[in-house]
């Protein structure tokens, strides 16, 4: 190649570059980017589809009434269960399953604090510290929770599941700066402190932790080191910290709109961290997403590729933790507005969704879109509603109008499903927010 060519080359390649970033990422608006953070303003896609605040206000009541105090036999995934010294306590319940997960518990006071029900938040809290939090200095699980319970408390896992922690941490602060701090476990500031430095810092334990075999009920140990949530290096949450897994990540767990919130409001020490990491899980997106589908595994390595192993066989395909990954990615860009990239991966997902039938596509697929289960699924229709926030064909209508028309989740299936659609709903109609401090 001439000299002069191999200038040309070279100026066309670094043009090339400096639109794909500008295209990528919008960092028009500086650190605080486009979104509601900075603007303040929450799209309500109900209202925008022709629905009367009145009608969408009722949807909303409904749908809580029916999920946190309705029929305990085939409504209902919230439960009180007494008191203790520091007040009542309750639980949130996979029906199916027979037991009481931190994502639910955490999701639960994530939808508390968004709809104003102090005491439904408190009581879930109560529980978690109550029947799931590990003090002991020498535990692997120490400054976590145990991700599985029975409804009486009893452990069924000692291992930790990350996305409880982030949504716990999250709630806290929300509820921190909507309620004020109390005492105790309920100065919430102080928690979510707390936790999120374990999440960033806690020390390798080595030591022994159980868990209850799910067919036969048999206690089952592992010796293993566990030590922080988030990986340093990478900057990106574990699917488990403890080294018997092995070291990857789940796409459903990442949070870029909370983390940017944790380096505001954290301790300011892993500011830096947290922003880092932000960005890192902006990156993986479209690294894990499916190039044609837009769907994305359970799990995965941190650079994309997927992983499976003993523990889950089908975590190479879209499953059932897969479902959540593009709500994350949408609210991330409704919030913040940083990364254009979001918005491409919201129209691909949506496009490969409408192609398979609005109201009969299935809820696992291969990530190249062969389906393997026909069951429609309500909470994977109130996700892909979630990805309208971030979509920009006119397609994206379908989808907040399939959520619309979508009944509450009763049944067997109610819990997941209805724990996602109760949180669709208030994103979808600009009532998921920022709780910022006083």
């Amino acid at each position: 190649m001439k000299k002069n060519q191999l200038a040309a080359f070279a100026t066309a390649l670094a043009l090339t570059f400096v639109f794909t970033a500008c295209r990528s990422v919008d960092t028009r608006a500086g650190v605080n980017g486009s979104g509601a953070f900075a603007t303040g303003h929450y799209r309500n896609l109900f209202a925008e589809d022709g629905h009367s605040p009145q009608e969408i206000q009722n949807k909303i009541d409904s749908a809580f009434q029916q999920l946190f105090h309705g029929d305990p036999a085939q409504q209902a995934v919230f439960y009180y269960a007494g008191n203790n010294a520091n007040g009542p306590l309750a639980y949130l319940t996979d029906i199916k399953h027979h037991d009481v997960r931190t994502e639910g518990l955490s999701y639960g006071m994530m939808i508390a604090v968004q709809l104003n029900r102090q005491k439904e938040f408190d009581a879930i809290w109560n529980w978690s510290k109550t029947h799931l939090y590990h003090d002991s200095p020498t535990h692997p699980s120490c400054g976590f929770f145990s991700w599985q319970a029975k409804t009486n408390g009893e452990t069924m896992s000692e291992f930790v599941a990350p996305d409880g922690e982030s949504y716990y941490v999250m709630a806290l602060y929300f509820a921190a700066n909507r309620w004020g701090n109390g005492t105790g476990i309920y100065n919430y500031r102080a928690e979510a402190n707390r936790l999120l430095t374990d999440m960033r810092h806690r020390q390798p334990i080595t030591g022994q932790l159980f868990m209850l075999r799910r067919n036969s009920g048999a206690r089952t140990n592992f010796t293993v080191t566990a030590g922080p949530l988030f990986d340093a290096k990478h900057k990106m949450v574990l699917f488990s910290p403890s080294t018997e897994r092995g070291s990857f990540t789940d796409p459903s767990y990442h949070l870029p709109a909370f983390y940017e919130l944790w380096a505001r409001w954290g301790p300011p020490a892993d500011s830096n961290f947290w922003a880092a990491a932000a960005a890192a899980s902006r990156d993986f997106f479209p690294r894990v997403a499916n190039p044609a589908t837009g769907l994305t595994p359970d799990y995965a390595n941190f650079d994309g590729t997927v992983v499976s192993n003993r523990w889950n066989k089908g975590a190479v395909n879209f499953r059932f933790d897969a479902f959540r990954t593009a709500g994350n990615w949408s609210v991330d860009w409704s919030w913040w507005g940083k990364d254009v990239r979001e918005r491409e991966l919201s129209d691909k997902l949506q496009a490969f969704f409408e192609s398979k039938g609005m109201g009969t596509y299935g809820c696992q697929f291969t990530l190249d879109g062969r389906q393997l289960d026909d069951r429609h699924a309500q909470g994977l229709v109130a996700v892909n509603a979630d990805a309208s926030l971030a979509a920009t064909n006119p397609r994206s209508r379908k989808f907040v109008e399939a959520l619309w028309n979508t009944p509450t989740p009763d049944g067997s299936e109610r819990y997941y499903e209805g724990l996602l659609y109760m949180m669709a709903l208030l994103h979808c109609s600009g009532e998921f927010r920022i709780w910022t401090p006083q």
